[in-house]
């Protein structure tokens, strides 16, 4: 089973249905919820897709919460994973069993650094499913699927927390650049 391929096909009908003209960033949200449990696997991972326009946050500027924070955003996320999609959540265990996860969504002790700073990456699976939506992400960007309708706009990999995982995942599926200002605005000046 390709879930990659499965993810990138959803991914692009969902993208291709948008009409709004002034889209300046797509929200990648991949996010692991305790409520959520398929099959008797807790804190199940839901993987959505939206974005926001210069319209909604008011031509916010370049580099301001306003713009890049996805609680200020018009949450208009389409969902593609979830417990309440069967097919989708059936596919996503599949995968996890291709790839070896083991015990998807339990949680793990909590790492922090000697500063404090969380450094794990979540229930078992959350990181491997998000480095994937990752790199379908990447496959949008460097096909043009993404340039071709918007412009060069950032793809947002993100949780609602902005761990330091999802910045390494926004970068990578921005080769070219495209999230420099939301990297900036949470990485340095918010949470720097």
């Amino acid at each position: 089973m390709d879930l990659e391929k499965i993810l990138l096909d959803k991914c692009k009908d969902i993208i291709n249905s948008w009409q709004e003209n002034d889209i300046y960033a797509i929200s990648f949200l991949v996010y692991s919820n305790t409520n959520e449990v398929f099959e008797n696997i807790e804190n199940f991972p839901q993987f959505s897709v939206g974005y926001n326009t210069e319209r909604y946050c008011e031509n916010a500027p370049k580099i301001s919460e306003e713009r890049w924070n996805y609680a200020f955003w018009p949450q208009n996320n389409q969902v593609i994973i979830s417990a309440e999609n069967n097919e989708m959540a059936k596919h996503l265990i599949e995968w996890y069993q291709e790839m070896g996860i083991e015990n998807p969504g339990i949680l793990l002790d909590d790492e922090y650094d000697e500063d404090f700073n969380y450094i794990g990456k979540g229930p078992v699976g959350y990181y491997e499913l998000l480095m994937l939506v990752s790199k379908v992400a990447r496959e949008l960007q460097e096909d043009g699927v993404i340039k071709s309708k918007f412009g060069d706009i950032p793809i947002l990999v993100h949780d609602l927390e902005y761990s330091w995982y999802c910045k390494n995942a926004t970068i990578e599926a921005n080769k070219n650049g495209q999230a420099i200002d939301f990297i900036t605005t949470f990485y340095e000046v918010i949470n720097g």
